[in-house]
């Protein structure tokens, strides 16, 4: 990344509403767990196992977010497609697991996909 998008990038994150950091939250996960399952179709095991390893930290850290006193139903269900995820990177990574991969992939775009809906719903309500 060069040094103008990498400040860009940066400067969006700093200035991004909670609900935008949830939403560049996920889309890092997603993103990484893309890259990783690219990277063992290409058998860079290494590579992939890292950015599985991002993922399944920035997933950990959702499910560590939770807010259980506000919507205890809705953030149980979250709690176990977070946990199922984060431990289907974890085979992904140890066993260079693309089924794994692919399998965290499909449970986590359907909720980014939710999340960036809702926050630009709530944006344009503004």
């Amino acid at each position: 990344m060069n040094a103008a998008l990498r400040r860009y990038t940066q400067t969006q994150t700093e200035t991004a509403s909670p609900e935008r950091t949830m939403v560049l939250l996920f889309e890092a996960a997603l993103r990484n767990i893309r890259l990783g399952a690219a990277s063992l179709e290409a058998g860079m095991r290494g590579e992939a196992a890292d950015r599985f390893g991002k993922a399944g930290e920035i997933v950990m850290g959702l499910h560590g977010a939770l807010d259980h006193a506000q919507a205890p139903e809705l953030c149980a269900q979250l709690a176990g497609l977070y946990v199922f995820v984060a431990t289907r990177l974890v085979k992904a990574a140890a066993s260079a697991d693309l089924l794994a991969a692919r399998e965290a992939e499909r449970t986590l775009v359907p909720i980014v996909e939710a999340f960036q809906t809702a926050v630009a719903q709530q944006a344009a309500a503004r």
